[in-house]
């Protein structure tokens, strides 16, 4: 199978479906990722950005994935883009890969990229005859899903990945992006990945997972 993998921002794949990648990648399928946005200066040094280039590298090395494609949209600015032109960019990837399976942001995240990003997504897999999609995922970033409640949608998981074997390379891809990583108890902390997927795994008789909303399955 062909999997593409949907991040509006680098680090969001390894928050969102790091294991299952992992997973996804132990049983043969091929893992395509497509960054959706970069930083740009002066709002972020030069040093900053090759920083974060090399640190998406290394990620996915551990995470096995087999190509990045990058829009090099402006991070925090997708408002500004236009959506034709983000749909436009995203179907374009689609093409190329061809994937079995999309898995996307979803659209209660606080982050505003994310809810642009996931409504893109949406729009591109769209069912068609000609569509090579069989199923559609949304994934949750910590510290963009469970802060956009109570007043955006709210995450409401209906698939559990099993990431016991995976979980300590989820993190070790987190830890990674040096950037990103925060100072517990922040959820972006290594301790913080580890006890969502406690959490997660407690809410499906499992010791680690990863949830996901199913939003579409052609069978």
């Amino acid at each position: 199978m062909k999997i593409l993998v949907i991040a509006p921002h680098a680090d969001d794949e390894v928050l969102g479906c790091g294991g299952t990648i992992i997973n996804h990648v132990n049983f043969g399928d091929e893992v395509y990722l497509c960054e959706v946005t970069k930083p740009y200066t002066p709002d972020w040094t030069e040093e900053y950005i090759k920083n974060k280039s090399e640190e998406l590298k290394r990620s996915c090395q551990i995470l096995g994935i087999k190509e990045v494609f990058s829009l090099c949209l402006p991070t925090v600015k997708l408002d500004t883009v236009g959506q034709k032109k983000l749909n436009d960019m995203i179907a374009g990837v689609v093409l190329k890969v061809s994937p079995d399976v999309l898995y996307i942001p979803f659209y209660g995240d606080i982050n505003k990229d994310h809810r642009i990003v996931s409504e893109a997504c949406l729009v591109v897999a769209r069912p068609r005859s000609d569509s090579p999609i069989k199923k559609v995922f949304a994934y949750e970033t910590l510290s963009e899903t469970e802060w956009g409640q109570p007043f955006l949608p709210s995450f409401k998981p209906n698939v559990y990945v099993n990431i016991s074997r995976t979980i300590e390379d989820k993190i070790s891809a987190m830890a990674v992006y040096k950037t990103q990583i925060k100072k517990y108890p922040h959820p972006r902390s290594p301790e913080g990945v580890r006890i969502l997927s406690q959490k997660r795994g407690m809410e499906s008789g499992l010791e680690y997972a990863e949830a996901f909303m199913l939003l579409r399955e052609i069978k």
